[in-house]
C-alpha cells in the first residue's frame, strides 16, 4: 500500500515519491527468511496492496475484468518474490532491485502486450531519481527503487555499510541522469493543444461523434495566429469512409488552411471486414491532406478483443464491438512543421513507442489521447506523468491532447509548461522546442539494464560449491 500511495494520483500533494523507497524496503524486510512459498505469498499481498488501488479504474469496465487483471499483476510481483533468496546477504540484496525489474518487464510485455499503468517507477517522476530515466528508462528508476529499498532496510537494521553502499549507488546514477546527454536544441514551434471538452465517463460506443467533433471545431476558434501547428485530441473525428472523402475532413482542411498551420487529429476510420483505423492525420498549411500514423499498440479489450471467439463465450464483449487494425511503418509525420513524432494514447505507456518516433527523426512527441471514458482522474493524472517520463527518456517536448483534459505540454526535461483541467474547453497555445540527438536510453533502449538484472538473479541463485 505504501507502493500504491506513491503513484499519482493518491498523493494529495507531490513530493510521495519516498514512500515509494520505504514500501520497497518494507517488502524486502518481509521477505527475509522466508520458505519459498511463503515469499510467494508475501509478494502475492504485496501486489494487491499496490494494483487494488492502482488498477481502480477498471471497475468501470468490467467487475470481473478488474478481479482477474488485479490477481494476474499480482502474481507476476508474487513470482518475482519468489526469486529474492530468503537469506540475509549481498545475493539477496542484488536479486531484490533484479526481480522488481524483472517483474515491471513482465508486465510491460505480457499478457496481450503488457499493462504497464501503476508501475512502480510513475511514484518516482517527481523525485530525485527521475533524471536516470535519461539513461535506462522506467526499468532504472525500477531498479533504483528497488536498491533505494535494500538501503532503508539496512538502516533500519542498522547495517550501516550496506545502507552507505545503497545510498551512494543511488545519488551517483540519479547525478548521472542530471548531467547525461539529452540532445540540443533545433528551432521552437508555436503550438496550439484544442482540448474541446463534454462530459466524462461516456464510452465511445454510447456517444455520438458528431457533437465531439463540432466541440472541437468550436474550440478551435480559439486558437490565436500565427501558430505552427495545432493538435486536436485522438477519436474525435468519427468517418465512416477515406477522411479525405467526408464533410469532415472538408472542415479540417479548411481549418488548417484558416490558420495557416499545420493541424493533426485523431480520426477513427472504418476499413473493410468490419475493422477501423485509429490515426493521427495531418492537414498541411494550404489544406493537403498528407500520410497519416496508424496506432500499432492497441488497448486489448478496448479496442479489439484477443481471441474473440473464446472470449465471447466467456463474458460479453459487446462494448467492443469491432477490432482495430495494426498499424505500419515509423510512428512520425513529415510534415511542413517538421518531423513529428506520436504515439497515440495508450502507446505513451510503453517506452519502446516513443523510443522508435525519436529513433525515426522525432524532433518532438505528440500524444492524441481520449480519457473521456474514466469517470475520475486516475488515468488522465497517469497519462501526464507517464508523458513526462517519455520526454526524460527521450530528450524531446511531449504535447498532449485530450478531449475532455488532460492536454499538456511538457518540456524534454519533464517539466509540465501547461496543463488543462478535466471536462471543460480549452485551448493550450505554447512554444514548443524541437530538438535533435539522443540520450542514453535512445541509443541503448532497456536491454543492457534488463540483461544486468537477468544477471545478477543467476549470480544470486548459484550457490558456493563447499571446499
Amino acid at each position: 500500500m505504501l507502493l500504491a500511495a506513491s503513484l499519482p494520483p493518491w498523493p494529495v500533494t507531490d513530493g510521495a515519491w519516498p514512500l515509494g523507497l520505504v514500501g520497497a524496503a518494507v517488502l524486502f524486510l518481509a521477505l527475509e527468511g522466508l520458505s519459498p512459498w511463503r515469499r510467494v505469498a508475501c509478494g502475492m499481498a504485496a501486489g494487491l496492496g499496490l494494483y487494488l488501488p492502482g488498477l481502480w479504474w477498471m471497475r468501470d469496465f468490467s467487475i470481473p475484468g478488474y478481479v482477474v487483471a488485479t490477481l494476474l499483476e499480482a502474481a507476476i510481483l508474487a513470482a518475482g518474490a519468489a526469486l529474492v533468496p530468503a537469506a540475509a546477504g549481498w545475493r539477496r540484496a542484488a536479486a531484490f532491485p533484479a526481480a522488481l525489474v524483472l517483474v515491471e518487464q513482465v508486465r510491460g510485455t505480457w499478457p496481450f502486450g503488457g499493462l504497464p499503468i501503476s508501475g512502480i517507477d510513475l511514484g518516482q517522476v517527481d523525485g530525485p531519481l527521475a533524471p536516470a530515466a535519461r539513461i535506462g528508462g522506467r526499468l532504472l528508476l525500477v531498479a533504483l527503487v528497488g536498491v533505494g529499498g535494500v538501503a532503508v532496510a539496512a538502516l533500519v537494521r542498522r547495517r550501516w555499510q550496506v545502507a552507505g553502499v545503497g545510498a551512494a549507488l543511488v545519488a551517483g546514477v540519479a547525478l548521472l541522469g542530471v548531467v547525461a546527454p539529452d540532445g540540443a536544441f533545433d528551432r521552437r514551434l508555436t503550438v496550439a493543444v484544442v482540448q474541446g471538452g463534454g462530459p466524462r465517463g461516456v464510452r465511445a460506443v454510447d456517444s455520438d461523434p458528431a457533437p465531439v467533433f463540432r466541440r472541437h471545431v468550436d474550440a478551435t476558434a480559439g486558437v490565436r495566429p500565427p501558430v505552427d501547428l495545432v493538435l486536436w485530441p485522438e477519436d474525435v473525428v468519427d468517418v465512416g469512409a477515406e477522411v479525405a472523402t467526408t464533410p469532415e475532413g472538408a472542415t479540417l482542411a479548411a481549418l488548417a488552411r484558416s490558420l495557416g498551420a499545420t493541424l493533426v487529429a485523431g480520426v477513427v476510420q472504418d476499413e473493410p471486414d468490419d475493422r477501423f483505423r485509429n490515426s493521427a492525420v495531418p492537414w498541411g498549411p494550404d489544406g493537403t491532406l498528407l500520410p497519416r500514423y496508424d496506432k500499432v499498440h492497441r488497448v486489448p479489450f478496448g479496442e479489439y478483443i484477443p481471441a474473440r471467439g473464446l472470449f465471447e463465450r466467456l463474458a460479453d464483449v459487446s462494448d467492443v464491438p469491432r477490432d482495430a487494425s495494426v498499424g505500419r511503418g515509423p510512428a512520425v509525420l513529415d510534415t511542413p512543421a517538421g518531423r513529428l513524432g506520436v504515439v497515440i494514447s495508450y502507446e505513451v505507456f510503453f517506452p519502446d513507442r516513443a523510443r522508435s518516433a525519436v529513433r525515426a527523426g522525432g524532433r518532438v512527441v505528440l500524444v492524441p489521447t481520449n480519457a473521456s471514458s474514466y469517470r475520475d482522474s486516475q488515468i488522465p493524472t497517469q497519462e501526464v506523468v507517464v508523458a513526462r517520463l517519455r520526454a526524460l527518456e527521450t530528450g524531446r517536448w511531449v504535447v498532449q491532447a485530450a478531449p475532455t483534459g488532460y492536454s499538456a505540454v511538457i518540456d524534454h526535461q519533464g517539466v509540465v509548461r501547461s496543463q488543462g483541467g478535466l471536462g471543460g474547453a480549452e485551448v493550450l497555445q505554447a512554444g514548443v522546442d524541437l530538438r535533435t540527438g539522443h540520450t542514453v536510453f535512445v541509443s541503448l533502449g532497456p536491454a543492457p539494464w534488463l540483461a544486468g538484472a537477468v544477471l545478477a538473479l543467476v549470480l544470486a541463485t548459484v550457490r558456493r560449491r563447499g571446499r
